[in-house]
């Protein structure tokens, strides 16, 4: 407890080294190691301090309480949903809640201007951040295949991958090979053995609502620990409200609402690791008459080429049992069409996972798919336990159409909601129509008739993208901003494509180098 002010809080009244705002699967890696090497780091959190062995339970409908909790609201073509399935609240973020699917990108995903013509070329490549996937990697430690079929890794994995095989995963297998086309075991963040007092997994199937046994890995159980043993001071329930810059654009600090009173926190550097809509809204509702469009947008792109990944699922009817709910959500997929094909029909490309279902959320894909409801929805849910479920995970490339704005209507703590807006272009429509019917083929195939394809996204990305020209840009390729040179960003928002592949691997790499590069400038004296 801090005596002076009654809050639970270190140095509030003094000036840390960083503060970082989100203590997600970003957040939690870049306090770990900035703390580890001796700064001083106050780690914000605008959701809970969820308590795993008291707060996770194996109810689908109880652990929607991790969703993030605030308004948003949402224009465009294609409207995303944005509750559960992308955006989580709470120490730990959306590790809390993901399927812990983890492959690396591509190389192909860092210069997609210069192989295919569409997109921007990132500022770094896949080498860049390869020693930071392969810590990962070892640390977490990833379960996965002893040899992985596409991109630059080939395995093995640090840990043997995930058996049993449940029947919705062989189901893509099976179709898989009778088609000619590989497959593979996904490589999870799910442990296969035991390791550091965790257990493996023992199929409970609740991975998207959180995992009890800690089996599955999440920086809630993993670095935040270890980054309050370095001495983080961590502060939940306390949301950002506005980041503070100085006339000679040096950043001081950051304002910050807790328990209906805004407090004032001063930094010497400030990191956001907030989400690909939070970081954007924080930029834009920190402007000030000098930056009347927000902090670090001399380019006019923040909040701009926002992406999400086309999810959509297609499920078929067999024959005999599937049990969708066995297993853990996703244990198997194929990445055969990641790229852009020979035959030029598209521009960049999609993955197939087999993925498992929650009776709740396999009667929403219906809904959705469908417009059922009442007793035709219930007769459709009656034969839940004979359905299989692909989901493709395409592409979409940055459009400026795309963004994270401000609306004129306040969330639930007074701050301006975000309005994203988001539409399908006709390149993306076309990896999605290449994924569907491919998902289709592959049931079909393994013996399915396919009853349904629902429309869906995933994986928030972009609206803060990193490049070398501060004209195109928001921030340089180690995260720091091109306008005010310690304030850093190291979350998705910087993504400047979107890849294929789930994206939270790649994230986490890019945390662990920024976080390196502010160690190198803190030891060099630079702030």
């Amino acid at each position: 407890m801090n005596h002076s002010t009654g809050i639970p809080w270190k140095w509030v009244n003094e000036e840390v080294d960083a503060v970082i705002i989100g203590a997600g699967a970003t957040g939690a890696v870049v306090a770990r190691e900035l703390a580890q090497a001796g700064l001083r780091i106050v780690l914000m959190e605008a959701g809970p301090y969820w308590e795993v062995s008291r707060d996770f339970v194996s109810d689908e409908l109880h652990m929607r309480r991790t969703a993030w909790r605030f308004k948003r609201l949402t224009a465009g073509t294609n409207p995303p949903e944005l509750g559960h399935n992308v955006s989580a609240s709470g120490v730990g973020g959306t590790t809390l809640h993901f399927t812990a699917v983890v492959p690396r990108f591509f190389p192909s995903d860092f210069r997609t201007r210069s192989i295919d013509g569409v997109g921007e070329d990132w500022p770094i490549e896949y080498h860049d951040i390869e020693p930071y996937y392969r810590k990962l990697e070892e640390e977490i430690p990833v379960s996965g295949p002893k040899h992985y079929p596409w991109g630059a890794f080939k395995g093995p994995y640090p840990y043997p991958e995930r058996e049993p095989i449940a029947a919705n995963h062989q189901i893509l297998r099976i179709g898989c090979e009778k088609l000619g086309i590989r497959s593979s075991v996904a490589p999870l963040a799910i442990l296969s053995a035991p390791y550091r007092g965790r257990p493996p997994c023992i199929n409970r199937g609740f991975c998207g609502q959180g995992c009890l046994p800690n089996s599955k890995f999440s920086t809630l159980i993993h670095h935040i620990p270890q980054a309050l043993d370095a001495g983080v001071d961590l502060r939940h329930g306390c949301m950002v409200n506005r980041i503070l810059c100085r006339t000679d654009d040096q950043i001081e600090g950051i304002t910050f609402l807790f328990d209906g009173q805004e407090y004032r926190q001063k930094a010497r550097v400030v990191i956001l690791c907030a989400s690909a809509i939070e970081t954007p809204r924080l930029l834009l509702m920190s402007s000030d008459g000098r930056h009347p469009q927000g902090l670090s947008n001399s380019s006019g792109m923040v909040g701009k080429c926002f992406m999400l990944h086309s999810g959509h699922e297609t499920v078929a009817r067999f024959s005999e049992e599937v049990l969708p709910y066995k297993g853990t959500p996703i244990l198997s997929t194929t990445q055969e069409f990641y790229e852009t094909p020979a035959d030029g029909s598209r521009a960049r490309g999609f993955s197939i996972h087999a993925n498992g279902a929650r009776p709740l959320a396999f009667m929403n894909i219906v809904r959705k798919a469908t417009g059922s409801w009442g007793k035709n929805l219930r007769e459709i849910g009656r034969d839940y336990n004979y359905f299989a479920r692909l989901t493709i995970v395409g592409e979409t490339l940055p459009s400026l159409n795309n963004s994270v704005s401000l609306s004129d209507q306040k969330d639930e703590t007074g701050l301006p909601a975000p309005l994203v807006t988001f539409s399908f272009e006709d390149n993306d429509h076309k990896v999605i129509a290449a994924g569907v019917e491919m998902s289709k083929r592959i049931l079909e195939a393994a013996g399915g008739r396919v009853e349904f394809v629902s429309e869906d996204t995933s994986h928030m990305l972009g609206g803060c993208r990193m490049g070398n020209d501060s004209r195109q840009s928001v921030v340089d390729k180690w995260g720091r901003s091109h306008d005010h040179p310690n304030l850093f960003i190291a979350d998705t928002s910087l993504f400047v494509t979107s890849g294929a592949s789930n994206p939270t691997l790649t994230a986490m790499a890019l945390a662990w180098r920024t976080a390196d590069f502010i160690k190198e400038q803190f030891r060099q004296g630079t702030f």
